[in-house]
């Protein structure tokens, strides 16, 4: 029995050895591509990774003073306080009712204009369109809010002037809750279609030309041709994209809520970004702060799973 035990510890020992052995064996292989990799390796290790110790704080009534080790242990008193919060479910529902506005008219805009700028057929026509939906991105939300003052605003806003100008009474865009959540995804939208087509016209870009030449001798319309084999071909980016957006649906842009939101909205701008800012910055309670952050990942990763599983199960390939 003890020489069993003995030569299993050997074989186990021996496999480990030739599994480093092999795999340092590949890094040398391939060292120009680690090389490659490693500044994204180092940025994950060092602004994802070791900050997760952090997390403990949610655990912790944080005091500047005791610092990190000598904070007291609290257990999930801060979590039952966030969700004993009045506001938790105002909070809830906007950040919800926001994230769910963007996945259901945002989220296919990429998708569509993605198709038509790849049936465009002048190649320098094409690339002047891409550039000019991509700049929207590089702008900040300060730029972005100041845009939409300026537009919306009632005072010097264009729309009502030129509503005032038309015999009309101004509308308060700005102010009136009814508008807010509808606001913030035309930003979005704005800011950030063109630049989400990038991925979907490099799907595009890898279809076999080949089948687009058999779809033509076979008498399929253009229509057709993006129906039959463009949409399949990018069928998988779609799902992964649509896994991955579901994992943020507990996110809502921090900065952009911030600058458009203002007292009259407030009941529907509050959200766990914002919620997060007030207690954890502007209060100090960091801890706090660090609850609100944890459960918005735990959220995200419990999305992130179900709808991966889901999409398994429609015979669909997930993100693993």
């Amino acid at each position: 029995m003890i020489e069993s035990n003995k030569a299993v510890l050997i074989t186990r020992a021996t496999g480990n050895a030739g599994y480093w052995s092999r795999l340092w064996n590949r890094m040398v292989q391939h060292k120009y591509m680690y090389l490659l990799a490693l500044p994204g390796i180092l940025f994950f290790l060092i602004f994802k990774f070791a900050p997760m110790w952090g997390l403990l704080l949610a655990f912790k009534e944080y005091n500047p003073y005791s610092g990190f080790a000598g904070s007291e242990w609290v257990g999930f008193k801060h979590f039952t306080e966030l969700f004993t919060d009045k506001n938790f479910y105002i909070m809830l529902r906007n950040t919800f009712a926001i994230n769910i506005f963007g996945l259901v008219f945002m989220f296919p805009l990429p998708i569509i204009l993605g198709l038509m700028l790849n049936e465009v057929r002048h190649e320098v026509f094409k690339r002047i369109n891409q550039s000019i939906v991509y700049l929207p991105h590089f702008l900040s939300w300060v730029v972005v809010a100041s845009m939409t003052f300026f537009v919306l605003s009632t005072d010097v806003g264009i729309i009502n002037k030129l509503i005032t100008d038309s015999g009309g009474e101004s509308i308060a865009f700005l102010s009136n809750p009814n508008y807010f959540w509808g606001m913030i995804t035309l930003q979005s939208m704005w800011k950030e279609v063109g630049w989400g087509t990038i991925i979907f016209l490099a799907a595009m870009a890898g279809v076999d030309p080949q089948r687009y030449e058999a779809a033509v001798v076979d008498g399929a319309s253009r229509w057709r041709q993006i129906w039959h084999i463009t949409l399949p071909a990018i069928r998988p980016t779609i799902f992964i994209l649509l896994i991955l957006r579901l994992g943020h649906m507990a996110d809502v842009g921090f900065e952009q809520i911030l600058l458009m939101m203002n007292p009259l909205v407030s009941s529907l701008a509050e959200v766990f970004d914002t919620y997060s800012y007030t207690q954890g910055i502007l209060k100090g309670q960091i801890s706090t702060g660090v609850t609100v952050g944890m459960f918005k990942g735990v959220v995200g990763f419990i999305l992130v799973m179900v709808s991966n599983y889901v999409v398994k199960k429609l015979g669909h390939d997930g993100i693993y």
